[in-house]
């Protein structure tokens, strides 16, 4: 965040948590580009991190009301500036700020610290301890101090279903990867740096790529076939498994294992995406490793015959 007094171009905001940046959210950053282009102004988006409602679960002692992520904040990150967004700027969601009266949120945080002079929020928008604040003193302390507030209607999508991360979260809670891309706009994709893991699968014939997962990730563990970018100009084809290996491991550690089909490729320490295009199967834990080798290799092969019918 910019420090106090620091002078900052005059800003078109939005505020939000954006998790996913669904199609509801895109449509809002995009009407707030144009306006900041039509005003002159740079166009900007604060978020938070950790989600305000992990942050009171955790005061709470109930870690069952926090919600799953859809995208870690990196991707949440580049999503949103790969929208056309001129800047992000992602504000740590602590005891401060949750104890920000609302008055200090409009006139310290959003005035005098980012210079906002266009606002753009959601119709039920509330802030500031206890949630006092809403739209309306938004508008009372808005027109005293030269800032214009807007609020942006909920998107549906073609059933009239309110399009939101909640819906984006049940979506991959269940593995069902159409709904989830008509909510997102795009296929639900994960990313991060590959690591290095225990080297099992090499020793089995299926060579993986690990990366590290959010512990409280929305995608239903299980197996799926993916389209890996990063390696290359173009994607490639792979199988992947999201879970905490039970067969072989019992710390509960989450991964994302990928196997890429039919290539032998030095992957580690790169920045992967990996796009998720259909789910196979859930997690299972086998008695052992043999029947564990055979069912890998019934993945491998739906993932060949999902490739030969669909492509990349």
């Amino acid at each position: 965040m910019p420090r106090q007094g620091h002078a900052q171009q005059q800003t078109a905001l939005s505020i939000g948590n954006f998790d996913g940046v669904h199609l509801g959210h895109q449509s809002m950053l995009q009407r707030l580009r144009e306006a900041a282009t039509a005003e002159q102004l740079q166009s900007a988006v604060l978020t938070f991190s950790p989600h305000p409602r992990e942050y009171f679960a955790e005061i709470a002692r109930r870690p069952e009301l926090t919600p799953t992520h859809i995208t870690g904040l990196r991707d949440k990150v580049q999503t949103i500036l790969g929208c056309g967004i001129d800047r992000v700027w992602v504000a740590r969601f602590n005891r401060h700020l949750a104890e920000m009266s609302a008055l200090a949120f409009i006139e310290d945080l959003l005035i005098a610290k980012l210079n906002v002079r266009w606002l753009l929020v959601g119709e039920d928008f509330r802030f500031g301890s206890k949630r006092a604040g809403d739209i309306a003193l938004l508008r009372q302390v808005g027109a005293a101090r030269g800032v214009s507030v807007q609020t942006h209607a909920d998107i549906v999508d073609g059933r009239g279903h309110r399009i939101s991360s909640s819906e984006v979260r049940a979506a991959l809670a269940l593995g069902d990867l159409i709904r989830a891309r008509a909510l997102l706009g795009r296929h639900f994709a994960l990313t991060g740096h590959v690591i290095h893991g225990q080297k099992l699968g090499r020793t089995l014939g299926f060579p993986t790529m690990n990366m590290r997962v959010t512990d409280r990730c929305a995608a239903r563990s299980g197996i799926y076939v993916v389209a890996v970018h990063g390696l290359g100009d173009k994607p490639l084809p792979g199988i992947a498994s999201l879970g905490v290996r039970p067969t072989v491991l019992d710390n509960g550690q989450i991964l994302l294992e990928t196997h890429v089909l039919d290539a032998q490729i030095d992957a580690y320490g790169k920045l992967v995406r990996v796009e998720f295009l259909q789910h196979v199967r859930d997690e299972e834990k086998f008695p052992d490793l043999t029947t564990l080798t055979a069912a890998m290799n019934a993945d491998r092969q739906h993932a060949r015959a999902y490739f030969a019918l669909h492509g990349l």
